[in-house]
């Protein structure tokens, strides 16, 4: 793994599609910390958390990992004080909707449903 650009004395903000055993991106972070990184968040869309996943996070340099609730995260959590999630469900429904009237979906880019 090859770290491009400089982030002494900065928050690095890692973000992924998805993260599994979190081998990578515990990898990444500590890579970054290593170069001087103050502080290192992950975000992920879907947080799958199998096998050492949740003991890697404990054990990493994360502040945080924030996971949308894509799948259901309850238990992690309660092993794992970093990770926090964001619930999309409201998007997802105007997407839905939007995609069965045969509304625009990319206007959701710039107009997220609060």
């Amino acid at each position: 793994m090859v770290l491009v650009g400089d982030v002494k004395d900065r928050v690095a903000i890692l973000v992924d599609d998805m993260a599994d055993t979190c081998g990578t991106i515990c990898h990444a972070a500590d890579k970054l910390v290593s170069a001087g990184a103050t502080k290192v968040y992950a975000i992920l869309t879907h947080g799958i958390f199998s096998g050492p996943a949740i003991s890697r996070i404990n054990n990493a340099c994360f502040e945080a990992v924030v996971v949308t609730n894509t799948i259901p995260q309850e238990d992690k959590m309660k092993q794992c004080p970093k990770i926090q999630v964001i619930d999309i469900s409201m998007i997802l429904a105007e997407a839905i909707r939007r995609t069965h009237n045969g509304e625009s979906v990319s206007y959701l880019f710039s107009h997220v449903p609060l």
